[in-house]
């Protein structure tokens, strides 16, 4: 019966640090486990790649939306987390354009998550004074544009709630955290053929079910959209997220930290401090965390040989309240049709 009773007990643990990450990733686990084995070194080499990551966007001033500073986890808060391709091939083309959006608030009050992924392709206004830029257009070319910032502004624009944070990741540190922990366990949702990072067509093939997947067939089922919708393939880059923390966060990981931190360090970019990650960490490690992800809608919109997504504007509103809900501010839509979806994905911490 002890037995029984402490392998639950371990397996909370665990599951309870995997789900941190659905809304900081990685570099939040690093910090959750700095008390284990060589933690000194670890603490050490993190503070060092998460000072080095820091970007003092918007010149350190809170959002525009905001009536005062916030601080987590004193409040409520909101992370935009950007993924982009900063491959050769792409670095040559200029700044690389977003390839992942996921907006998420989160709830102190009530130890609460909620998630969205934004689709690349939507159609959205694109306003930037510095830039010299008002246009509509596809949502990633804000990246490619004006960089996080610009990205926080057009997300702001379009949902009307304010976005505080941001931690934009790159696919070379996608790649290494993936080869450092020697492969992800994944249940593939689907069957497909895609490119691999260096754009070699029909490269990586993949079958339904639950495989062991290498840094470049998780890649690709990160980055495929061509047999469904971004919808859907918004679910696949949180279903891998998953999967990576899974892996990260088993003891036999431990050795693999430091490599982790090397790739994370390089190649990440954030407004989060190390205080304010720490702090986090530690409200996730003593808080049985919900965490629930909001499907947008769209369809479809192609113009003049251009594929567009289409946001619906209602599903929009929707989602925006509930984001407001979590962050206890007024609803920027209040004659919306309130956020119900069956569909929507409700996760515990601790489950």
């Amino acid at each position: 019966m002890d037995n029984g009773f402490n392998g639950r007990q371990r397996a909370s643990k665990y599951k309870r640090r995997r789900r941190i990450l659905y809304w900081i990733l990685i570099p939040i686990m690093l910090l959750i486990l700095v008390g284990v084995g060589y933690g000194t070194f670890l603490f050490s080499k993190t503070k060092l790649a998460a000072d080095n990551s820091y970007d003092n966007v918007r010149n350190g001033q809170a959002s525009t939306l905001r009536t005062k500073d916030i601080e987590p986890i004193k409040d409520s808060f909101s992370v935009l987390i950007i993924g982009v391709d900063t491959s050769e091939k792409r670095a040559s083309d200029g700044n690389p354009r977003s390839d992942s959006l996921i907006l998420a608030t989160v709830n102190v009050k009530d130890a609460r998550v909620e998630m969205t992924s934004i689709p690349r392709d939507s159609y959205v206004h694109i306003q930037s004074d510095k830039k010299d830029i008002d246009k509509y257009t596809k949502i990633n070319a804000a990246h490619a544009f004006g960089g996080p910032e610009l990205t926080m502004q057009t997300v702001e624009e379009k949902f009307q709630v304010p976005i505080d944070y941001y931690v934009r990741f790159d696919f070379d540190a996608f790649l290494k955290i993936i080869d450092a922990l020697g492969g992800i366990d994944v249940d593939v949702p689907v069957s497909f053929t895609e490119q691999n990072s260096k754009d070699e067509a029909d490269a990586i093939s993949l079958k339904k079910g639950k495989q062991h997947l290498n840094s470049e067939e998780a890649l690709a089922l990160a980055r495929t959209r061509h047999i469904d919708n971004d919808i859907e393939r918004g679910k696949r880059q949180q279903l891998i997220i998953e999967s990576i923390v899974n892996e990260a966060t088993k003891f036999s990981s431990i050795n693999k930290y430091s490599s982790i931190i090397d790739a994370v360090g390089q190649n990440m970019k954030t407004n989060l401090t190390f205080n304010q990650m720490l702090s986090i960490a530690k409200f996730g490690m003593t808080n049985k965390i919900e965490i629930k992800s909001l499907n947008l809608e769209g369809q479809d919109a192609p113009q003049n040989g251009v594929y567009y997504y289409s946001l619906n504007e209602d599903s929009v509103q929707s989602v925006a309240n509930e984001f407001a809900n979590e962050l206890n501010i007024s609803k920027p839509f209040p004659n919306a049709t309130p956020y119900q979806d069956e569909s929507s994905d409700t996760k515990s911490s601790n489950e």
